[in-house]
C-alpha cells in the first residue's frame, strides 16, 4: 500500500542514499530507529535493514499512545522519519557472520505529515528556528558526569563504586581508566570528537567531554553518549548511572553546559575589549538565563533526586548569579576569548531530556536578548559562605529547593511555556507533579533509622 505522505517522487536524497550504501558496505542487518520520550528516555524500534529505504521514503508507523507524554490512544498513529545525518554503526554489536547493527535518530510526524509538536527533538528545532530568525546559530559543549558501580551476582546494580579514585587520579586507584578508554574508542567510532576524560571528585565518578557542536547535534550526542556508556559498562559487568546523586554525602553528577552564539560575523559572544571578553549580546543572553533559571530548573534538573545534588557544599550551584572566579554561582565565565568566548551554565544534570534541556536554556537566553536583560555584576566571593542577609544585599536568589517548587516556577513562566509548547509543557508538568507527589508519600530508610525507635 502506498503512503499518501511519502515523498512526491518516491526518491531519496543524496544523504539518504549514502546511508543505504553504508548499510550494505558495513553488512548491517538491523537498524534501530531511535527517539526519546518526554522524560528523555531513549526508545527505539528495530527494523530489518532492508526496510531502511521505506523508512526514508514513507516513515515507520508506531503507537504514540504507548510513549510517555505523547498522545492519547484515540490519536495514536505516528511515524518515525529518520535523520540521515545521525546514522551510525553500533561498534559493540556484531554477529558471528560479521553482520552489524546501526542506529539512526528519528523525528516524529503525525499521520498528516506535519511534525509532532510534542516530540522533544521538534521542540528544540522550533527554538533553534527562532534563534535563526534572530540571526544566530547556537553552539553547546556539555560535560556529562556519571558513576560506575559494581553489579551483584545476579547482574543487578549496586551503589558500590568500581574504584576509590579521586579527582584526576591515575591507576591503580582509577580502576576504570580502561573502561573509559573503551568508551572513548567506541564514541570515536561513532563520530564523536573527544576532548578530555578524567576521574571526577567522588569514588566511582567520571567525566568525558566531547567537542561542542550545534545545539541539535549536541542533544543527539548526549542521548548517544548515555547509551554508549551504559553499553560498554555492561560489557565489563558494571552499571553506569547518570542519576544526579546516587550516594549521600558525596558530590553528585552534573552536566555543565558551555554556550555560545554565532552570527554572520563569527562568535556573537566575543568582545576582546571587555574585561571578560564578552559582548553585550552575551551579557543579555546571560541575563535571560538568570531571569528564567528557577523555571528551567524543572527541565534541566527533572527528578526528585536532582535536588539532592543542588545543595551547598558539593560544588553544585544553587545561587542565581554569575562569576568568573568561583563555582558557587549558576553561571561561570571561563578565561576564553575570540571564537572560544562563552559561558558555562553549571546547574543542569545528566538525567535531563537533552532536547528539552537545551531548548529551555536557549529560549531563556534568547528572551534575554529580546528584553536586553541585565545580569548584574559578577560575584567573586564564595556565595556558599554568605548568610541570608548578605545574599539579600547582593540580590542573589536561590534555585527551587525541590522538584515540586521547580514545576510551579515552570508553569508560571510564559517564555518557557511558549518555547516548550502547550502539549509538552502540560504533559511534562503532569508527569513531574505526579512524580513529586509519589515521592512525598514514601517513607525512607533515613526516617526509619531516625524515628522508628525514638517515638
Amino acid at each position: 500500500m502506498t503512503d499518501e505522505h511519502a515523498k512526491p517522487d518516491g526518491g531519496l536524497t543524496a544523504e539518504e542514499q549514502a546511508v543505504l550504501d553504508e548499510i550494505e558496505e558495513e553488512n548491517v542487518d538491523f537498524l534501530r530507529l531511535q527517539f526519546t520520550d518526554i522524560l528523555g528516555v531513549v526508545k527505539n524500534v528495530s527494523v530489518p535493514a532492508h526496510q531502511a529505504e521505506k523508512a526514508f521514503t514513507e516513515g515507520i508507523y508506531f503507537d504514540g499512545s504507548s510513549i510517555e507524554g505523547f498522545v492519547r490512544i484515540q490519536e495514536s498513529d505516528m511515524r518515525l522519519v529518520p535523520d540521515p545525518d545521525t546514522f551510525a554503526v553500533l561498534p559493540w554489536r556484531s554477529g558471528e557472520d560479521g553482520s552489524a547493527a546501526a542506529r539512526i535518530i528519528c523525528d516524529i510526524v503525525n499521520t498528516d505529515g506535519e511534525p509532532f509538536v510534542g516530540g522533544p527533538r521538534q521542540v528544540l528545532k522550533s527554538v533553534l528556528e527562532e534563534a535563526e530568525e534572530m540571526g544566530y546559530s547556537v553552539s553547546i559543549g556539555p560535560e556529562p558526569e556519571f558513576f560506575l558501580f559494581k553489579t551483584d551476582d545476579d547482574g543487578n546494580a549496586t551503589t558500590i563504586p568500581h574504584d576509590n579514585g579521586g579527582y584526576f587520579d591515575l591507576a591503580p586507584k582509577d580502576l576504570a581508566s580502561d573502561v573509559r578508554k573503551e568508551i572513548i574508542f567506541t564514541l570515536e567510532e561513532m563520530g564523536f570528537e573527544i576532548e578530555a576524560s578524567h576521574h571526577e571528585v567522588a569514588e566511582g565518578q567520571h567525566e568525558i567531554n566531547f567537542k561542542y557542536d550545534d545545539a541539535l547535534t549536541t542533544a543527539d550526542n548526549i542521548a548517544t553518549f548515555r547509551a554508549v556508556v551504559r553499553a560498554v559498562a555492561s560489557q565489563h559487568d558494571l552499571h553506569a548511572t547518570f542519576m544526579p546523586k546516587p550516594i549521600a554525602d558525596i558530590n553528585g553528577s552534573g552536566m555543565h553546559s558551555h554556550i555560545s552564539l554565532f552570527d554572520e560575523d563569527g562568535n556573537a559572544f566575543a568582545d576582546d575589549s571587555d574585561e571578560f571578553n564578552l559582548s553585550e549580546t552575551a551579557y543579555q543572553f546571560m541575563g535571560g538565563i538568570l531571569n528564567h533559571a528557577p523555571a528551567f530548573t524543572a527541565v534541566t534538573n527533572p527528578t526528585v533526586n536532582s535536588y539532592k545534588r543542588l545543595v551547598p557544599g558539593y560544588e553544585a550551584p544553587i545561587y542565581v548569579a554569575w562569576s568568573d572566579t568561583n563555582r558557587s554561582a549558576l553561571v561561570r565565565v571561563p578565561d576564553a576569548a575570540g571564537v572560544s568566548a562563552r559561558f558555562e551554565v553549571r546547574s543542569p544534570d545528566p538525567s535531563c531530556n537533552p532536547y528539552l534541556g537545551m531548548a529551555s536554556l536557549i529560549a531563556a537566553g534568547l528572551d534575554g536578548i529580546k528584553t536586553e536583560a541585565d545580569p548584574g555584576d559578577p560575584v567573586r566571593e564564595d556565595i556558599y559562605e554568605f548568610d541570608d542577609e548578605k545574599r539579600e544585599e547582593y540580590g542573589i536568589e536561590t534555585l527551587p529547593p525541590n522538584l515540586g517548587a521547580a514545576v510551579e516556577e515552570l508553569e508560571t513562566d510564559e517564555v518557557l511555556q511558549e518555547a516548550l509548547g502547550p502539549h509538552t509543557s502540560e504533559k511534562f508538568a503532569e508527569a513531574k507533579s505526579q512524580e513529586f507527589s509519589e515521592y512525598l508519600t514514601q517513607v525512607s530508610e533515613w526516617e526509619e533509622d531516625r524515628y522508628l525507635e525514638t517515638f
